[in-house]
């Protein structure tokens, strides 16, 4: 009377459903980091993820978490398999169950004193999958430097998920890239925190963001010229938190400094920043003879307090965009 529902669910018996993912329109697929403190999402070229990235690992581009490549589908895609896979089961069974019912009609005799017929409700169902759609395209994409591999982020990535590699030029270019974001953003910031918390806490807030940028900028030069230098020699301790010593270590290396990559005005103005910096780190922004005698900034007095303007911030970015582009070049050709 079953039969066709008892071949169907013999046919199911250790079958698998397969869901297929779709690409955005870039040719990117999702990926999600497996670990649940992390779960970040990301996007890997797929070509890339077929012909570049191993089976046995991946790695997140953020919190660099490994796992084998099976284990990185996003939790929205987990999610639409599981609905896919039961919908196409449920639809099997059912036209099943149909065909079987309509075989039964036709067997039943025409005008007998009994008659009976067999009903299954809904038209024929469907048994194929519909791929998961992919999320929206995201901003920032990279290749990198080691294997090759392309892949995309939102925000910042500091490993690649193919290989695993920590690019030093990626890292610095995100720190830069949010240290722009942070000051631009800070006109916005104001408004938001004049409406909830006043104008003096507001403007406290703001002031504060500016002065990190400073910090945030020579602490990721700091870090990209250390990891640039590997191969070089020893590096003294926080030697690239200090111009002079710096600009030596790399004259030493690859026989060019910071002058050769700056004019003298952007690198005293530069020097300036540095001291700045170290004041907010040091003396709460407090001007000693010390900052004066070592910045040359003759536009303060001792006692007072330095202001960060916009203009700083976007000098120091600047500057520390063309050094980097120097170290790199001469690197690249050693």
């Amino acid at each position: 009377m079953f039969e066709d529902l008892i071949k169907e669910i013999e046919r199911l018996n250790g079958q698998s459903v397969s869901v297929p993912i779709d690409s955005d329109e870039k040719g990117y697929t999702d990926k999600q980091c497996p670990s649940e403190e992390c779960e970040f999402i990301f996007k890997v070229n797929e070509e890339d993820w077929k012909n570049i990235f191993k089976d046995e690992a991946v790695w997140c581009p953020l919190c660099r978490h490994e796992a084998p490549a099976d284990q990185w589908f996003t939790i929205e895609q987990v999610e639409h398999a599981k609905a896919e896979a039961f919908a196409v089961v449920q639809g099997k069974v059912h036209n099943a169950l149909k065909s079987d019912a309509q075989k039964f009609n036709r067997k039943q005799l025409k005008n007998s004193f009994i008659s009976m017929s067999m009903e299954v409700k809904g038209g024929f169902h469907r048994t194929y999958t519909i791929p998961a759609q992919a999320a929206e395209l995201m901003q920032l994409e990279i290749q990198c430097e080691k294997c090759n591999a392309r892949f995309a982020v939102i925000g910042s990535a500091y490993f690649c998920p193919a290989c695993g590699h920590n690019s030093v030029t990626q890292t610095f270019s995100d720190s830069l890239r949010k240290i722009k974001a942070k000051k631009d953003g800070i006109d916005i910031v104001r408004k938001a925190l004049i409406e909830s918390i006043g104008k003096d806490e507001a403007e406290l807030t703001c002031r504060s963001l500016r002065e990190t940028c400073i910090s945030d900028g020579v602490v990721a030069f700091q870090k990209y010229c250390e990891g640039m230098y590997e191969g070089f020699g020893k590096i003294p301790f926080n030697a690239f938190q200090r111009l002079e010593q710096g600009s030596q270590l790399w004259s030493i290396a690859v026989q060019k400094g910071y002058n050769d990559w700056l004019s003298d005005e952007a690198l005293a103005k530069l020097n300036i920043l540095y001291q700045k910096r170290h004041l907010l780190s040091h003396n709460e922004g407090i001007v000693d003879s010390q900052y004066i005698n070592k910045s040359g900034d003759t536009a303060y007095k001792e006692g007072q307090r330095i202001v960060i303007t916009d203009k700083d911030i976007d000098s120091l970015v600047s500057s520390l965009e063309k050094l980097s582009n120097g170290i790199k070049s001469v690197c690249s050709n050693v």
